[in-house]
């Protein structure tokens, strides 16, 4: 259903790809499209306020050529960085299941893939981090939490984040500061 504010705009309501440099040695990991972000727009944290806090932290961290989007033609360059999700589609009450997350992860290993420079990926939230765990094969999977850090074998790290839900933003879960601090340590990493 359509948010008032966005009812004269057509919505993409398809799954929604991921976006970005593809010589990327970052990649960001989200949870799912947003019903009146990802979903309205057609590209990932775009339109949303999880996405201006995700943007804001690149663009601080050198990785955007501007600090918002909010639509596909704004002009939002990705510098080295692709982002994507592990669910392609905006999800019933916005709670994506196990069974959709496995029904797109061919999508997000086929971006992996293609990502031959990939350094470091950013996963939001336990949700992403389960997908990307699970999809790389990390055994014994370390608990999750804001900032832990996981090296795999063949040199890449997963640097994981709380979300930047509204959930977790406007409790203080997750400050700017501790956000700015996962991409600072994703920059050094990835030089």
């Amino acid at each position: 259903m359509k948010r008032a504010s966005y009812a004269g705009e057509e919505y993409w309501g398809r799954p929604v790809p991921g976006l970005g440099d593809p010589a990327a040695t970052l990649l960001v990991v989200g949870l799912a499209p947003a019903a009146h972000g990802g979903n309205r727009t057609g590209r990932v944290f775009t339109g949303d306020r999880s996405g201006d806090w995700v943007f804001a932290a690149m663009h601080r961290a050198g990785y955007a050529n501007q600090p918002t989007s909010t639509s596909a033609d704004d002009g939002l360059r990705l510098l080295g960085a692709y982002v994507a999700a592990a669910v392609r589609c905006a999800p019933p009450a916005n709670k994506p299941t196990p069974v959709e997350r496995d029904a797109c992860l061919p999508y997000l290993a086929r971006e992996i893939e293609v990502l031959e420079s990939l350094r470091v990926v950013v996963v939001l939230g336990r949700f992403a981090y389960d997908a990307v765990t699970g999809l790389l094969g990390v055994r014994p999977r370390p608990s999750f939490g804001h900032g832990v850090e996981v090296e795999l074998a063949d040199g890449r790290t997963i640097i994981c984040s709380y979300h930047p839900s509204q959930q977790n933003t406007f409790t203080g879960k997750l400050t700017e500061e501790m956000f700015d601090a996962v991409f600072t340590r994703a920059r050094l990493l990835t030089g």
